[in-house]
């Protein structure tokens, strides 16, 4: 019994023993089998450079299909919109050096009396002569009136809701800037300049006069009195013919706070009807 039990003992030790030294026995081999593997795929890739610029493009293809995804957060809105392209066509300005001489002067004379930038004030300059011309008024007229009404500032607004650089009454003459595209062009410097010189010159035409016509486009044609406004404009009128005749006269600047012409608070039936008619 002991016997069989001690044979049985020795050939489990040696089946171990033996699958043990086959054990080492085959991965000594493996190892060995792998290193020559190694060496000469090491010595196949020095000799062709072609092959391992193409396993190293394989080798970076598969770690980048293996790369975890990762969220990208979307571009943040741009904070500032683009500024339009466009913009230089609708910019109401002008270079003085492009003006003629004599138009250049007034530009710069009035640029200093009302303190405004000389390139707007070359733009209403040149328009208001081209008016002139059209229209048989006197440039220095027209530019007298946008600085007696509104200091040459293209947004002002009376109380009685006189609009824009000439203080045209928007609500009595609204027909006038129909096909300019409504009454808000009123604020558009060159249109509120023809439609007032549109309504200037029916005032002067039904009062035969200029001074006449002055009163009727101040709204006190019905008045005793008109605040000196017929005078101030003729003034400034003066000094900038003389301007244009190369003698300025001394730049002495407005008072910041001009006093309202005499504009009722509502224009009575009669006047807004000689206003109104085309």
């Amino acid at each position: 019994m002991n016997e069989a039990l001690d044979a049985t003992t020795r050939g489990l030790r040696t089946f171990v023993s033996d699958v043990v030294d086959g054990f080492f026995q085959i991965t000594h081999n493996g190892f060995a089998l792998l290193g020559l593997t190694i060496v000469f795929a090491a010595l196949a890739l020095l000799a062709r450079p072609d092959l391992r610029q193409t396993g190293e493009d394989e080798l970076m293809s598969w770690l980048e299909s293996r790369k975890p995804v990762v969220a990208v957060a979307a571009p943040a809105p741009e904070v500032a919109a683009e500024l339009d392209p466009t913009a230089i066509e609708r910019t109401t300005a002008a270079s003085p050096q492009e003006l003629p001489k004599q138009q250049a002067a007034v530009a710069y004379w009035l640029s200093k009396k009302y303190r405004v930038a000389a390139e707007p004030l070359s733009a209403l300059v040149a328009e208001a002569f081209d008016l002139g011309h059209k229209n048989k008024l006197d440039p220095a007229l027209i530019l007298a009136i946008m600085a007696v009404e509104s200091s040459f500032n293209p947004f002002a607004q009376s109380g009685v809701g006189a609009q824009g650089l000439m203080q045209v009454m928007t609500r009595v003459h609204g027909e006038k800037y129909e096909s300019a595209g409504g009454t808000l062009t009123a604020f558009d410097p060159v249109t509120n300049m023809r439609v007032g010189v549109k309504v200037l010159q029916e005032c002067i035409a039904r009062a035969g006069s200029l001074e006449g016509g002055l009163r009727y486009y101040v709204g006190a044609a019905n008045q005793s009195d008109d605040g000196g406004y017929a005078g101030k404009v003729m003034a400034e009128t003066e000094r900038l013919r003389q301007v244009v005749a190369g003698h300025p006269p001394p730049v002495v600047a407005p008072t910041l706070v001009k006093a309202a012409p005499p504009k009722p608070a509502a224009a009575d039936p009669q006047q807004i009807a000689l206003l109104s008619d085309s």
